[in-house]
């Protein structure tokens, strides 16, 4: 049962005011009407998604995966429909070194199954030689086919840190959809998980009440990134968020052998 304070306007300090089941249900009641207008301006965007025109290109392009160059029709695998995510690579950094924020997305997509149980494949693209791409995979422990796009032209290749949508009608090849920026968050459920949460993601740039906790401060700015940062992107060995040499994106740190190195390693710039 629901604990009514001996004084129901008492506040705790970066902490939502305490009130009583009534007035809780109330100002939810208030805010699910906000909610629902939301849901359905998404379902019309989504709507106008599937309206959107198409263009054709040539599917027999080839990729380089596991087995060697294949045509990029065979990302398919048969179905219909296909969607990748076009991860950055930075050119021989060890694995410490690699995009953090393509490192979170793609980490949050370790499983197809459903996808494929409705017709539609996933693959991740990355412009990284394949002899780098392979050794990372590896590392991660990724079970989805990964492909190397470099020096393809788009849609395939191009630009990365993007989710792509494709459509295949017999050996004809076209994309559909394309975003990137935020527009990559529905991969990542922690995120909406996390703006559920009295706290959010506890970024710089959100609107929090005051006297909310601050953003974990970051350490030393690593390629033009300050402080405080996405947390969840970089930590330490101590989960301490940092974009110094020894941190690694966050996901690696559940992999074996993810120990602090010297340096991020990075040379060159991201294609």
């Amino acid at each position: 049962m629901a604990i009514t304070p001996d004084e129901p306007t008492a506040a705790l300090p970066g902490r939502p005011p305490v009130v009583d089941p009534a007035t809780w249900q109330a100002a939810r009641d208030e805010l699910l009407v906000r909610e629902k207008a939301h849901t359905r301006e998404g379902d019309a965007i989504a709507a106008a998604r599937r309206r959107l025109p198409m263009v054709e290109f040539d599917g027999t392009v080839e990729v380089v995966g596991a087995d060697g160059p294949v045509p990029f029709l065979d990302l398919f695998q048969g179905r219909d429909e296909l969607v990748v995510y076009k991860h950055m690579w930075y050119d021989g950094a060890p694995h410490q070194g690699q995009c953090e924020g393509c490192t979170t997305t793609a980490w949050h997509m370790k499983d197809a199954v459903y996808l494929h149980a409705r017709g539609v494949s996933f693959a991740i693209l990355t412009t990284g030689p394949w002899d780098e791409v392979a050794s990372y995979v590896e590392f991660m422990g990724y079970t989805q086919p990964w492909y190397s796009v470099r020096d393809v032209a788009e849609p395939v290749g191009g630009d990365m840190g993007y989710i792509a949508c494709f459509l295949r009608d017999g050996d004809r090849v076209f994309l559909t959809y394309s975003t990137t920026g935020r527009g990559n968050e529905p991969v990542n459920g922690s995120l909406g998980l996390l703006d559920m949460t009295p706290y959010g993601r506890r970024e710089a740039w959100e609107d929090d009440p005051e006297g909310w906790p601050e953003a974990p401060e970051a350490g030393a700015p690593v390629g033009g990134h300050g402080a405080p940062i996405c947390w969840y992107w970089r930590a330490d060995a101590d989960g301490k968020a940092d974009w110094g040499p020894t941190s690694r994106p966050v996901p690696q740190w559940t992999r074996p052998g993810a120990t602090p190195e010297e340096t991020l390693g990075r040379r060159g710039h991201h294609h």
